[in-house]
């Protein structure tokens, strides 16, 4: 079965529209103003008004509020929210049943013992996203362009879909995908010339390396 594919953070429609050419999986929007990925709801609307519906548009929010979802779900079309807090398995719940919308929580992971965090969302979320937890200082929970140890992913299983993350590029991704086992992946800074641009030619390869292995 082909490796599944999210290319998140994306703000112009350059990047998009290579996504979609390469047959992108999963699309990423970022609601959190910090990151230089960020996009508001109206730049949002717009990157995803002729994204093809089989395209699974991913919109990843940090703590957010009611507020911000509600501003966000009612201008953009988003078939996945990724939550990428601290958010705890009761406000994933809530989310979930408030707006009806599938939910992916994303674990930060260092060492081996970091898995467990991941066991009290199996019963409130739809998927999981194993990141690499951001180095010391950095400002951003993700997108750090830093990997972890593939191999402690290696014949786990959940009982729910996850997807990789941290540190991929089109270089390393099939190495990431036969080391650990993942089915899917995500890429953000891996497929950017500089913070919060990506470049379409890294989109292309990364997912062609990822499909290839």
């Amino acid at each position: 079965m082909a490796v599944e594919v999210k290319i998140c953070g994306i703000t112009d429609e350059d990047a998009m529209d290579a996504a979609i050419e390469a047959e992108a999986d999963y699309v990423g929007l970022v609601f959190y103003p910090p990151s230089p990925r960020a996009v508001t709801p109206e730049r949002a609307a717009e990157l995803v008004e002729f994204t093809p519906g089989e395209i699974t548009k991913v919109g990843l929010f940090v703590d957010p509020d009611d507020a911000l979802l509600e501003r966000v779900l009612t201008q953009v079309r988003l078939d996945l929210l990724q939550l990428h807090g601290s958010e705890t398995p009761e406000r994933i719940e809530a989310i979930r049943l408030e707006y009806g919308l599938p939910v992916m929580k994303v674990v930060p992971v260092a060492i081996a013992s970091d898995l467990a965090a991941a066991e009290p969302f199996l019963a409130v979320a739809d998927r999981l996203l194993f990141d690499a937890k951001p180095p010391k200082g950095a400002t951003l929970p993700g997108g750090n362009a830093v990997s972890f140890d593939w191999t402690i992913l290696k014949g786990r299983s959940w009982g729910l879909p996850w997807m990789l993350a941290g540190g991929l590029t089109p270089a390393n991704v099939a190495e990431a995908v036969r080391i650990s086992g993942a089915g899917a992946v995500d890429v953000s800074s891996g497929v950017e010339r500089s913070p919060g641009v990506k470049d379409p030619d890294l989109i292309r390869a990364f997912i062609s390396a990822a499909r290839g292995a």
